[in-house]
């Protein structure tokens, strides 16, 4: 069964500054890397588990996928089969800053 993504607001917005920033300075590489980030986002769909425990939490049901530079960091919520995408993280910047959504079925 595939999983239905949710980006919440703070993802949505972390993205898009990372692009803006590469843009800057080669904008076809910042097309070509959001496109691959949401290709990797996406196999989500289908893979759920598929992104390591995120270390600085030990809670199975926040996960990430590593795109480098960057972390996305998850939310699993199997009962509801849906992936909450929380923070689009640079590596460099050092342990995400997680707000957690609640859901509503």
């Amino acid at each position: 069964m595939a999983y239905r993504l949710i980006w919440i607001s703070t993802a949505h917005l972390d993205l898009q500054a990372f692009a803006e920033y590469i843009s800057e300075h080669n904008p076809a590489a910042a097309k070509k890397y959001v496109r691959e980030l949401l290709q990797a986002v996406n196999r989500l769909k289908v893979f759920p588990e598929s992104g390591r425990i995120v270390p600085e939490f030990q809670n199975p049901s926040i996960r990430e996928i590593i795109h480098p530079p960057c972390r996305i960091v998850y939310r699993l919520k199997e009962e509801q089969s849906i992936i909450e995408i929380l923070r689009v993280w640079h590596a460099k910047r050092g342990q995400p800053d997680i707000w957690l959504p609640k859901l509503t079925n």
